[in-house]
This record gives C-alpha cells, structure tokens and sequence, in this order.
C-alpha cells in the first residue's frame, strides 16, 4: 500500500509539470481528472493500509500509534485527506464565494508540497523501523532510505520553478 501510495502522490503532483509528464500534450481539464483519480487512490491506499496495520496490531496485541511513523503517518493522512477538500473547493469555488482563485491555487500548491514532504518523512522513518532493519541491511538499507528523498527533489523542483516565478512577478 505505501508503494501505491508514494506512486500515486508523486504521478498525481507530476501531471502537472510540463517537462516531466506523458500527459504534457493533454488539457487541463484531463490532467485535472487524472490528478483526481490518483489522489483519490492515495486516500484509498493510505486508509486500506491503516486498516491492515490496525488490524495486524490488534491480531498480534501491540500497542497502537506509539511510534514516530505511525504518529506521523497519520498527521499525513489527516493532512492528505484535507488537501483533498481544499482541492475540491479550488473546483467548486463559488460555492465558497472564493474572490482570488489564482491565490486559493497557490495556497492548494504550497499545502500539498507540505503534505508530500510529511509522506516523504514518514517513509523515512519506517525504513528506520526494527522490522525494516531486520530486512534490510547493509548498503542496501542506506540505498532505501535515499531513494524517497529523489522524487521529493524533483517535485520540490517542479513546484518552485513553475509557481514561484509567477509569483516574484507579482511583487
């Protein structure tokens, strides 16, 4: 599940970018109902996985939310499924009689690139689990915990030299 998850996310946000998308050549409109889709599948991941975990603990009698993962893991759940209400309002924005779209966009950015990095640190932090290090070890544990930290540099990337520019024209 956290692999549909760190998929999902990263391709959801990637849509986007003009430099890095297969659907470079689609309409906004299309990229939209994508990102919809594969958010939506990051929600439904996210709390599929939660309800294994949950009740794997229960089955095995282990306390619940007592590391710094799961704490984490679900402060970015809870943050995960908000950014979806605030992507939702970004659609729908006079039912909120919202006046400045363009800035409830950026808002809907700048929240999602936060809710990414918690998703990113919280797949750091189960790799530093006890079972993980069990699995895995060595070189190949440290390859592991580098590995999500690259899509967050390339969606850091994309998020500030496309949205940032517009904005330092602004000022």
């Amino acid at each position: 599940m956290a692999l549909v998850f760190c998929l999902c996310m990263t391709e959801a946000i990637l849509l986007f970018s003009p430099e890095n998308s297969p659907f470079c050549f689609c309409s906004r409109k299309v990229k939209m109902r994508l990102h919809w889709t594969a958010q939506t599948l990051v929600i439904v991941a996210a709390t599929l996985g939660l309800g294994f975990i949950i009740s794997s603990k229960s089955r095995s009698e282990y306390p619940h939310f007592v590391s710094w993962h799961s704490i984490l893991g679900i402060v970015t759940l809870i943050a995960t499924c908000g950014q979806a209400l605030c992507g939702l309002c970004l659609h729908f924005p006079q039912l909120l009689r919202v006046s400045s779209v363009a800035r409830l966009r950026l808002y809907h950015i700048t929240c999602g690139l936060v809710v990414y990095l918690l998703a990113t640190f919280t797949v750091a932090l189960g790799i530093y689990s006890d079972w993980f290090q069990a699995q895995i070890k060595g070189v190949a544990w440290y390859v592991c915990l580098a590995l999500p930290f690259y899509p967050a540099l390339v969606v850091m990337n994309q998020i500030i030299s496309v949205y940032i520019p517009a904005k330092r024209g602004n000022i």
